[in-house]
């Protein structure tokens, strides 16, 4: 587990407020497993006074809506058409947040997860030690996960976000209020890569607790093959330092241009000392190019960071605006 960090954002849960979980299911045309799933949520956890249950329907054309309905679902969310994954993920956690949840767990609608783990999953958070809790599958013992994914996923996570976390493919998690508040998916294909890597730089106290699995009912729809899951995940995280790195990653490839610019520009310079010149300006012209690029890439550096420091702006008003007062309907 990771020790906290101290954010003046951050709402600390009180025993003498009434606490609300709730689980929320992302769903696509999942009417022959999500009776299985719902049959197992718990309706009671420790800690909490209300536990309530909502589903994301991702434009589901099968009976996923008639299913979640009959088994009595709190809250109901749809998609006209399929998003995507990510896209049903963060419908869930405003839906959550408008009904004032103050922790919310997501699962699978496919019954992966042990419903009976949600207590342990929870429990980080209620007691302030957690903002994002991830639950971590024992992978080496499920025989139809590949061990590559899931170590390649978790291997990246953990460069990118300078966080421990031993599965960052498990979408199985807990969040606080106001870890919700803040993340932000950009991704339209999955999201448990990218909020872990926001989370950790955004210096959010992250855990992680072993959680079990139920066998196995349909294969995964994102992981139609391996290099188009690495290819994806890749992207995914490009795109992370991009939006929260941006100086550090526009100016390192600045410095590697004008790096090579230079390098070849004393190349050149030796051979010109000596007499030879004339027989290499192709390094002189090229030198020239990866100057004029490396500083031009260090311009953009200062300039996406300008962009960030008023995008960091904009979302601690998002967040202050999601932290407004639940509705009054909240506790009835």
């Amino acid at each position: 587990m990771l020790p906290a960090h101290q954010d003046p954002q951050r709402r600390e849960l009180s025993a003498q407020d009434p606490v609300k979980l709730i689980i929320q299911i992302p769903c696509y045309n999942e009417a022959a497993t999500l009776g299985l799933g719902l049959d197992a949520l718990p309706r009671q956890v420790p800690g909490f006074e209300r536990v309530e249950w909502l589903i994301i329907d991702d434009g589901s054309t099968d009976q996923t809506l008639q299913v979640a309905q009959r088994h009595g679902v709190d809250h109901l969310v749809r998609h006209r058409h399929n998003l995507s994954l990510a896209r049903a993920f963060s419908s869930g956690l405003s839906a959550c947040l408008h009904q004032g949840a103050d922790v919310i767990v997501n699962t699978d609608a496919d019954n992966q997860y042990d419903a009976r783990d949600i207590p342990a999953l929870t429990a980080p958070v209620l007691a302030g030690n957690a903002e994002l809790v991830i639950g971590s599958r024992p992978i080496e013992q499920i025989a139809h996960f590949s061990p590559l994914k899931q170590r390649l996923g978790s291997l990246i996570v953990r460069l990118a976000s300078g966080t421990q976390v031993d599965d960052a493919t498990s979408g199985f998690r807990a969040l606080s209020r106001s870890a919700a508040q803040r993340l932000i998916v950009f991704n339209n294909y999955t999201y448990t890569l990218e909020t872990i890597v926001q989370a950790g730089h955004r210096q959010m106290a992250i855990a992680t607790v072993p959680v079990r699995v139920n066998p196995d009912l349909r294969p995964s729809r994102l992981l139609r093959s391996i290099p188009s899951y690495v290819w994806r995940s890749i992207v995914t995280i490009v795109r992370i330092f991009v939006i929260y790195r941006p100086f550090r990653f526009f100016a390192s490839i600045g410095a590697i241009l004008f790096g090579l610019g230079v390098l070849i520009g004393l190349r050149f310079l030796w051979f010109y000392l000596v007499g030879s010149g004339a027989g290499h300006v192709q390094s002189l012209i090229l030198a020239s190019v990866l100057l004029g690029m490396g500083f031009q890439t260090i311009l953009v550096a200062f300039l996406a960071d300008l962009l960030a420091a008023n995008r960091r702006l904009l979302e601690d008003v998002r967040f202050r605006l999601h932290d407004q007062p639940p509705p009054s309907s909240r506790h009835r």
